[in-house]
């Protein structure tokens, strides 16, 4: 049976700020180290303009402190500032 994608990380991005699709997608990649991701965008706040970021996987992923670290980092280095939210696990 496979396994459906789960939330790993949720976060805002600094005021000003976005990401597309495909580059949230490769970015999530690197960070996770596997392929078998997908990522999504929801905005909330009455005029919509505060989005957060979801990404997903359907595997485990090991250590999800360095997994979280790498992503950080990959997320400085495009010059992104990220503010993490908790997701349950």
């Amino acid at each position: 049976m496979k396994q459906q994608p789960v939330v790993i990380f949720r976060f805002k991005l600094g005021k000003g700020e976005s990401i597309g699709p495909a580059a949230l997608r490769t970015l999530w990649e690197r960070a996770s180290q596997c392929t078998n991701v997908s990522v999504g965008r929801q905005s909330i706040g009455a005029d919509g303009a505060k989005p957060i970021y979801s990404l997903y996987a359907s595997q485990p992923l090991g250590d999800l402190s360095q997994v979280e670290r790498r992503l950080l980092d990959l997320l400085e280095a495009s010059r992104l500032t990220a503010a993490m939210m908790l997701t349950p696990h």
